[in-house]
């Protein structure tokens, strides 16, 4: 197996990993509702599901 044959220093280890970021996730605006929402995903909204702009399903009455 391969061994380093010197120790690795933090600044070059921290210079190699700043690439290593994370980003937000991708948010979405409803066509009918403007209502924000992540991607390929369903959305409550005033007791209705949403996907792609259309009703999916509505909440129960009790």
């Amino acid at each position: 197996m391969a061994h380093p044959k010197r120790k690795i220093s933090k600044q070059r280890r921290d210079k190699r990993r700043t690439h290593y970021k994370i980003s937000g996730p991708t948010i979405a605006t409803d066509p009918t509702t403007g209502e924000a929402h992540l991607y390929h995903r369903a959305h409550w909204f005033e007791g209705k599901l949403y996907y792609k702009g259309k009703v999916v399903a509505e909440k129960d009455a009790e």
